[in-house]
């Protein structure tokens, strides 16, 4: 993948992602749930994107060492569901204040935490099907998990999930009956549960074959590598592999038969270089390392000082710098110590 197109990937990967946690909720409302209290399609869909409350250490901080942690951890996940129900709670009432006439009954405080607890456990669940990963054990463990299943911008889970929606929506305006209206929806997250599913068996399942057919080479791996989803094609992978002194990375194919794409690229981690650790020491650099999975280093020579990149092979293009490297300047005088 090229700079320019791993940038884009970056920016749409983004604000993108939201929409799959979102149609998560409307479809979870139209297969029947919005009918259980009122407010229950708002607290679904909002329930389902409420961990990324997180994204605003965007504007104030590290994001990439903070996020998909402490909002999305096993704590919030006990927490974030009481919390929810009394806010839709509170705007009920203010709402009821402004339209004392309002038609609807309060909601059900007990239907609001069950509809939420369903929400939000859907979105770390998303969350640690790509190779991006979650940090379920958050804030009482920091370790990544990763699922390798999913491209964090699916097309297909969206197009089975809006059309799920938007067909059971209809259906319900027009006054169908109860078991029509919410059979799209249900059938659509079933759709969508039996590919996600699919897609990390083939991930489970290729890390071995791939890791044979890396060692047929004459590469011998002390563990198996990362096979994680590319976009755009699901029965194509991408093949990461820790060698000790550097990266192999490859693509591959499941048909017509499980095979590695020639062409690999080896990413050195130059990590040997005096410059790298004292770029590890700064605060930038320790945010890297808690997140990074792979990491890399390029250091460069800018005048008294040294110019470290840190980059991570899963999403690092063949030419350049990935979204996600990060640059420190290291005073030449601070190495030569």
């Amino acid at each position: 993948m090229s700079t320019a197109a791993a940038r884009r990937f970056a920016i749409i990967g983004r604000p993108v992602d939201p929409l799959c946690h979102t149609l998560v909720g409307t479809t979870l409302a139209q297969s029947g749930l919005k009918e259980r209290t009122t407010l229950a399609t708002a607290t679904l869909v909002i329930g389902a994107n409420i961990p990324d409350v997180d994204a605003i250490s965007y504007f104030i901080g590290d994001a990439l060492a903070f996020r998909r942690g402490w909002t999305h951890g096993v704590l919030a996940l006990a927490v974030w569901p009481f919390v929810l129900a009394a806010a839709m709670v509170f705007w009920d009432r203010v709402l009821r204040r402004f339209n004392p006439s309002r038609g609807q009954p309060p909601p059900d405080v007990g239907e609001l935490v069950r509809l939420s607890a369903i929400a939000v456990l859907t979105h770390p669940t998303l969350d640690f099907m790509n190779n991006y990963g979650m940090r379920w054990l958050m804030p009482f463990d920091d370790t990544w998990f990763y699922g390798d299943a999913l491209f964090i911008v699916d097309p297909l889970v969206w197009i089975t999930l809006a059309l799920g929606t938007v067909i059971s929506w209809r259906f319900s305006r027009r006054q169908r009956t109860r078991a029509a209206w919410t059979r799209p929806a249900r059938a659509a997250l079933a759709c969508a549960a039996a590919y996600t599913l699919s897609m990390l068996a083939l991930g489970q399942f290729g890390r071995p074959v791939a890791r044979r057919a890396i060692e047929a080479t004459g590469i011998q791996l002390g563990a198996d590598p990362m096979i994680a989803p590319v976009p755009g094609n699901p029965l194509r992978k991408s093949v990461v592999a820790d060698l000790g002194d550097g990266y192999y990375r490859s693509g591959f194919l499941w048909v017509p038969a499980p095979r590695l794409i020639p062409g690999p690229e080896v990413f050195p981690k130059s990590d040997e270089h005096p410059a790298v650790g004292q770029a590890m020491k700064t605060p930038e650099g320790r945010g890297f390392l808690s997140w990074s999975r792979f990491p890399f280093f390029l250091v460069e020579e800018a005048g008294d000082v040294y110019r470290v990149t840190l980059d991570d092979v899963r999403y690092a293009p063949p030419d350049g710098s990935s979204w996600a490297a990060r640059v420190v300047l290291v005073p030449k005088a601070a190495v030569d110590e």
